[in-house]
């Protein structure tokens, strides 16, 4: 089961958290993968993958340039003359409320979330299509589904990011190309390590503390976690299934 062989799979955002996370586990499975990032980070996800014997390149993309998407996947359908899967998962962070969000706040995340998740599916709707084939997975957020305090941009674009997963998935549900997203709660990443670090100098124990309690399991999720979700997904096993938005909260929508 959630074999992989033969399928070609980008992963954006692969060159750390749950980016290098999926593009690990989807070469161990037998994917071809190509781990996409803003810099070189990427090229430490590809070698660790060969290392393990599996398959992947790294190109650098800065999702939210078109010129930059369009060549790279068009590089990828000359090179590897296909595209099956695509894991949207570049985004960057906000922390704050409307009144502490500017204008360039909200420009900057649009870019990234946003307008990069739309640009990579546009992209890879293009190679999908002749194919007849393909499935994009988009990464959103467990505030595209309830409120979370102070995250007023984020959570703006993640909704937007939820709602284009169900448009793709009704657009191209009969012309075999399958759409979903993934919620997750808080994970355990080093963009939170970094967080912690920047504004909890010497607190880091105690506020981590605090965010693994916003579960109530009692602890935030790991990148391998998301995943192993986001395999099956992809995956010939869920072929049944688009225009899903799947939380992995640790009960937060249950509490």
């Amino acid at each position: 089961m959630f074999d992989l062989s033969q399928k070609v799979a980008a992963i954006t955002g692969a060159g750390s958290g749950i980016g290098a996370a999926i593009a690990t586990l989807f070469a161990r499975q037998g994917a071809r993968v190509v781990a996409l990032d803003l810099n070189e980070s990427a090229e430490a996800t590809a070698a660790a993958i060969a290392a393990a014997g599996g398959d992947a390149v790294a190109r650098r993309c800065n999702v939210a340039e078109p010129d930059e998407v369009a060549d790279t996947f068009r590089e990828i359908a000359a090179t590897l003359g296909r595209l099956d899967i695509l894991v949207n998962n570049a985004g960057i962070a906000h922390v704050g409320t409307i009144e502490q969000t500017t204008p360039d706040d909200l420009d900057r995340l649009y870019a990234v979330n946003v307008r990069g998740v739309f640009l990579c599916a546009k992209a890879a709707v293009g190679i999908m299509l002749p194919q007849g084939h393909g499935v994009i997975l988009n990464m959103a957020s467990i505030a595209s589904l309830v409120g979370v305090p102070e995250r007023f941009a984020y959570a703006m674009t993640k909704g937007a990011v939820h709602t284009m997963t169900m448009s793709i998935a009704v657009d191209y549900v009969k012309r075999g190309i399958r759409c979903n997203c993934i919620c997750p709660a808080r994970i355990q990443t080093p963009f939170v390590d970094g967080y912690l670090r920047a504004h909890y100098p010497g607190r880091e124990d105690e506020m981590r503390r605090v965010l693994d309690a916003y579960q109530p399991i009692g602890r935030m999720g790991t990148p391998e976690e998301v995943a192993t979700l986001a395999l099956y997904l992809c995956s010939d096993e869920a072929a049944f299934v688009t225009g899903q938005a799947y939380p992995i909260d640790g009960g937060v929508l249950v509490s």
